[in-house]
């Protein structure tokens, strides 16, 4: 079935829900006013249906490959990635200093979901280097800025980060890369790193890698590491890729999914690279790339859900099996199979909002400085990128289960989806790691900004009583019960108290936003319509998985220790 990008979906959001009106008021987003808004969306949409879509499944079918050194992408893959890059989609937030769109994370959020939608393997390429483009705009020296940001922005060449090796994956402080001056400013980088989403490929002419090393006087651990950009061709004095730098391809990972994404394991031996920000600053640095990847990554999650439950909606439609109520019309007509096609839209609707508040609080800080809105956008980053990917797997998972014994069968592209989107809840901080950031760094303030939100859920509750009563009620409640937790979080001064309940707490804290946002839509229609079912659907069937997930939240530690790793292996 054809990908159709959800654009009406996203300016319904923007216009109704999250307050999109805010950032286009700010003097930095003000040329991103909503027609506008709307224009760059719609043709972003376009590119996603005509080009990366149809290019989905041959990235699944025949993945990209390392031939005698040289790593050959999916059929199609070079054409789609050049139709992004000439359209200005890779620098779409990048700043017009070198060439960038200026573009408000509101609106690229939607560009990136959408695009992950049609096409996750071959949207990572962009979405990397738009990571890397923010973290040299922020920490760079001018000089790396001027040679690599233009290149970047105008996608002629690409970006990675290089985290992970085999000994030091979510631990980043054991990594033992290393990296010595050349005595001409620059370093050479020698070690090994592992999952390198497009590490290497043959859609650009070059290749940035921004790596973590440590310095010969770095000490151990995170406090002690370095950023370097290290490019697979070194420039030459017109600034065009050159010698090939000691970077080299080891293999490519054989992976569950994203087959057209290449995973590369690198090796570094004394390649060239030059520090990116302070000695030592390095996961400072990094994590000006991070933070929006994580929400980022959330909206692959959505993206992937959109694409499984249109594949699924449209098999439902047509698929006829057993009597039904009318009697006449699909499988869609059962009650189990209205079950799982409601709940995934409702779903994906709360998941989408989500993604989109976190990207406006993003926009807000960055356009005012204010420390609430940025305490705002670290409070839903979080958030954002666990609830996003974790429904991203629970829509896809039960559109395999839409298509009934036809699901598992690899021709009706249902598994793909499944498949693809299940390292989302993985990569940029697992989402237990997310759970644990979140009733810890995040909880730092005092919970001043998770009750800020929370006292935002109950005021709007309250002003819906009249028109809902019943749905007001009930996220009323869970919001008040999101508090009492909150409050036993912030009580437990030992963190792994929290951490035993931290995912739990997580989940049900998205559940309580989710319903917050559907309460938001239903109250814009004039009299009941589509939003209000929906979001009937989301507060009465979805809503109350908050309780159980409270409740595991205050259980503590104790018991997860109860077992012996003797009895754990019995």
């Amino acid at each position: 079935m054809p990908f159709q990008s959800p654009v009406a979906e996203y300016l319904f959001v923007l216009d109704h829900v999250v307050g999109y009106d805010q950032v286009m008021g700010t003097e930095r987003f003000s040329g991103a006013d909503r027609d506008t808004a709307a224009a760059v969306l719609t043709e972003a949409g376009r590119l996603c249906d005509d080009i990366m879509a149809p290019l989905r499944r041959d990235g699944d079918l025949h993945p990209a490959r390392l031939e005698n050194g040289v790593t050959r992408t999916s059929p199609g893959f070079a054409e789609g990635y050049k139709a992004i890059a000439e359209g200005g989609w890779v620098g779409a937030a990048a700043t017009p200093d070198h060439g960038g769109l200026g573009l408000p994370m509101s609106v690229v959020t939607g560009i990136n979901e959408m695009m992950a939608g049609a096409n996750l393997s071959l949207q990572l390429a962009p979405l990397l280097t738009q990571g890397q483009i923010e973290a040299l705009e922020h920490h760079a020296s001018e000089e790396l800025k001027e040679q690599y940001l233009p290149k970047l922005i105008s996608g002629e060449w690409t970006g990675t980060m290089n985290l992970t090796e085999p000994q030091a994956g979510s631990d980043v402080g054991a990594l033992r890369s290393t990296a010595v001056e050349n005595g001409d400013g620059s370093y050479a980088i020698s070690g090994q790193k592992i999952y390198i989403s497009w590490g290497d490929h043959d859609v650009a002419e070059n290749i940035c890698h921004l790596v973590l090393a440590r310095l010969p006087d770095g000490g151990p651990g995170t406090k002690g590491i370095s950023l370097f950009l290290v490019p697979k061709f070194i420039p030459d004095e017109q600034n065009r890729p050159g010698v090939a730098n000691g970077v080299k391809t080891v293999s490519l990972e054989h992976k569950l999914g994203i087959h057209g994404s290449p995973t590369a394991v690198l090796q570094y031996e004394g390649a060239t690279g030059w520090l990116v920000g302070k000695p030592h600053g390095g996961m400072a640095a990094m994590f000006t790339m991070m933070n929006n990847a994580r929400l980022g990554v959330g909206g692959q999650g959505i993206g992937i859900a959109e694409g499984a439950y249109q594949h699924a909606l449209a098999y439902a439609i047509d698929r006829q099996q057993g009597p039904t109520p009318t009697g006449t019309a699909g499988i869609v007509d059962h009650a189990d199979v209205r079950r799982m096609l409601t709940t995934m839209k409702a779903d994906i609707f709360a998941a989408r909002c989500m993604a989109l508040d976190c990207a406006v609080a993003i926009d807000m800080s960055t356009a005012t400085g204010d420390a609430g809105w940025k305490a705002r956008a670290a409070l839903l980053t979080p958030l954002a990128k666990s609830f996003g990917t974790d429904i991203g797997m629970d829509v896809a998972r039960e559109g395999v289960q839409v298509h009934g014994g036809m699901g598992v069968i690899e021709e009706t592209g249902a598994a793909q989806f499944s498949r693809d989107v299940r390292v989302t809840a993985i990569y940029e901080g697992t989402n237990g790691i997310q759970a644990m950031d979140l009733v810890a760094r995040k909880m730092a303030d005092g919970g001043d900004a998770a009750f800020a939100l929370i006292d935002e859920i109950v005021a709007h509750a309250e002003t819906a009583r009249a028109r809902f009563p019943k749905m007001a009620e009930a996220v009323w409640s869970a919001a008040e019960t999101l508090r009492e937790t909150t409050e036993w979080v912030l009580a437990q001064k030992d963190l792994n108290e929290r951490f035993a309940g931290a995912v739990a707490y997580q989940r049900g804290f998205a559940r309580v936003l989710g319903a917050h946002y559907h309460l938001r839509a239903a109250m814009v229609e004039a009299e009941e319509g589509s939003r209000t079912k929906l979001a009937r659907i989301y507060i009465t069937r979805l809503l109350p998985e908050h309780t159980n997930c409270f409740t595991e939240a205050v259980v503590g530690a104790e018991g997860l220790y109860a077992l012996s790793l003797d009895e754990l292996a019995a």
